[in-house]
Formats: structure tokens, C-alpha cells, sequence
């Protein structure tokens, strides 16, 4: 009789432990499904700017449109940005976040400041007829952006924004002719990578929590009914 006490004793334990790990590590995940709804660039973001670069380094290595890249690549940029923070707005507003505070706010001061730095150097470069420039700057000074940014969003867009730097660094030291494709690279290739891979992380965590949940249930001490139904 005390042995099959202790027993049963050791196994409620053990359940009561399995239990609370399985508790800490489903509130581990949706502490982080929080964070990740509040600072993350969703991937579908990625994915339509990275279209869209495609789209532009296809017109403009067009023969009859190649005089007119510059204008092609700046239409395709507007292009992006309008649906990258329409994209990336309407995940904020889904999950509840702030668009204009806590994280949301550090993101954009980190990503503004390299972009309008680029703005106002495109304009300089072509006053000056040294637009050939213009592809290098803008990968780096994007890069630079998405880099310092990625303090308060997904890992991996530290990363590509090392990458984007890498790409603007070639645009500069390669002829002009390569310049296009390494655009196309950068603004199409990187943003439909990265895009998927982000895209792929964020289905992953509802899976996870998915399985925590079912081994908790499986986990759960089970009440014993004595005589009469009564649970014990």
C-alpha cells in the first residue's frame, strides 16, 4: 500500500513537471509570436518588392528602354515602398501594434535617415551627370538601412542588408553595364529570398505552439473518480 503510494506520488510529480515545461515553453513562443507581430517585416512584403525589382531590371535591360533606366528603377522604388509599409501596416493593425511607437518607431528612425540620404544624393548625382553612381549608392546606403534597422526586426535582415552592401560595393567598382543586373539582384533576387525565408519562420511558431499545446494535454494529470463519480 505505501509503495503504490510513492509511486503514484513520483508519477504525479513527474506530470506536474512535464506540465509546467510544457507552459514555459508555449509562453516562450507566444512572447515571441508577440514580438515577432510587432517589429518583423512580413514576408509577403519581401515578396511583392521583390517582384517589382525583378519587374524593373527586366524593363530596363530592354534595348529600346535601357536609356530610360534610371526612370524605370525610380518608378519600381516608389512602386515598393508604397506596398512594402501598405503591407507592413496592415500586419501592425492585424496583431494590435502601434504604428507610430514603442518598436514600430525605432524601426523607421533606423530605416528613414540612409534612405533620404539616398533621395537627396540621386538628385545631386544627376544634377551633376554622374547618375552611373547612382546604382552603387543605392544599394549601399539601403543596405545600410535594412542592416541598422534589423536591431529591432528579424534576424535575417541583417544579413541581407550586409549583402545589399556587398552588391552596392561591385556596383561600384564594376563597369556601368553590370549595373542593372546587381540592382536586379539586390532589390529583386534578396527581396524575394529573404521574403520567403521570413515568410517560412513566422508559419513555423504556430506549428510549434500547436505541438506544445497537444503534449500538454497528453501531459495533464488525469483526476481519478472514486465511488460514487467523485473526483480525487
Amino acid at each position: 500500500m505505501i509503495r503504490s503510494d510513492v509511486r503514484r506520488r513520483v508519477a504525479d510529480s513527474n506530470t506536474v513537471a512535464l506540465d509546467s515545461h510544457a507552459l514555459g515553453t508555449l509562453r516562450y513562443i507566444r512572447a515571441s509570436i508577440d514580438a515577432a507581430g510587432l517589429l518583423a517585416v512580413p514576408g509577403s512584403a519581401g515578396i511583392a518588392m521583390g517582384s517589382l525589382g525583378v519587374a524593373a531590371a527586366l524593363l530596363a535591360a530592354h534595348p529600346a528602354l535601357a536609356p530610360h533606366w534610371l526612370a524605370i528603377w525610380l518608378v519600381g522604388a516608389v512602386a515598393a515602398f508604397v506596398c512594402g509599409s501598405a503591407l507592413m501596416a496592415h500586419q501592425a493593425l492585424r496583431s494590435g501594434a502601434a504604428l507610430y511607437s514603442g518598436p514600430a518607431r525605432k524601426f523607421l528612425l533606423c530605416l528613414s535617415p540612409p534612405l533620404l540620404a539616398g533621395a537627396l544624393l540621386t538628385l545631386v548625382l544627376w544634377q551633376r551627370a554622374a547618375v552611373g553612381l547612382v546604382p552603387g549608392v543605392w544599394l549601399l546606403l539601403y543596405g545600410s538601412a535594412v542592416t541598422a534597422a534589423s536591431t529591432h526586426t528579424a534576424r535575417p535582415l541583417a544579413l541581407m542588408g550586409s549583402l545589399f552592401i556587398l552588391l552596392g560595393v561591385l556596383a561600384l567598382l564594376m563597369p556601368a553595364s553590370a549595373a542593372n543586373w546587381l540592382l536586379g539582384a539586390g532589390f529583386g533576387g534578396l527581396h524575394l529570398v529573404f521574403g520567403v525565408l521570413i515568410g517560412r519562420m513566422k508559419n513555423e511558431l504556430p506549428e510549434a505552439i500547436h505541438d506544445v499545446e497537444r503534449d500538454r494535454v497528453r501531459t495533464a494529470p488525469r483526476k481519478r473518480r472514486g465511488p460514487g463519480g467523485a473526483a480525487q
